[in-house]
């Protein structure tokens, strides 16, 4: 669940040098290998705005919507009829994480939330992709490609939509 919140706040506010991003709209691969180096693949696409709000749509290998506000995070899983919905942590600062981001070459950022080492990588003014070992130790990869940036988002693609029939689990 870090990813989600992590990967939100480093892609609509990356640092000082593109503070200046107030959305962002790609398509992604997020790769997570394991300590055996065993990889899985999701593809999808993301958007989100200043100052927490994000959707992630995977399409493969499964279909999942997950979306990102102010207090919740809700996860619609249509292959299994199933709702999650969670509160974010209070204790989560994104400024704070943007002020001890640190340059550690030309286009190659470091960012620590937690125990947690992010690395991210620019290309220009665009997000080119986010690395880092998640709770499991497993290296997770987040390549973007055909990014928009500070482009106007209808608030509505933020509003969690599902079947009523479906479980809702709330965490």
């Amino acid at each position: 669940m870090k990813l989600f919140f992590i990967a939100l706040f480093i892609v609509s506010e990356l640092f000082a040098s593109l503070d200046s991003i107030t959305s962002f709209d790609a398509d992604f691969v997020q790769s997570i290998t394991d300590e055996k180096n065993k990889t899985i693949s999701y593809t999808g696409h993301i958007i989100a705005t200043k100052p927490q709000n994000a959707r992630w749509s995977y399409f493969k290998p499964v279909k999942k919507e997950v979306y990102i506000n102010d207090y919740d995070v809700t996860i619609v899983e249509p292959e299994i009829e199933q709702v999650i919905i969670r509160r974010i942590e209070s204790n989560f600062d994104f400024f704070k994480m943007i002020a001890n981001a640190k340059e550690d070459s030309k286009d190659s950022y470091t960012a620590k939330y937690g125990d947690t080492l992010f690395n991210i990588k620019k290309s220009g003014n665009l997000i080119e992709s986010i690395s880092y070992l998640d709770e499991f130790e497993n290296r997770v990869t987040i390549v973007f490609k055909n990014q928009k940036q500070n482009q106007s988002i209808n608030k509505i693609l933020f509003m969690p939509s599902y079947p009523l029939e479906f479980d809702i689990i709330r965490d």
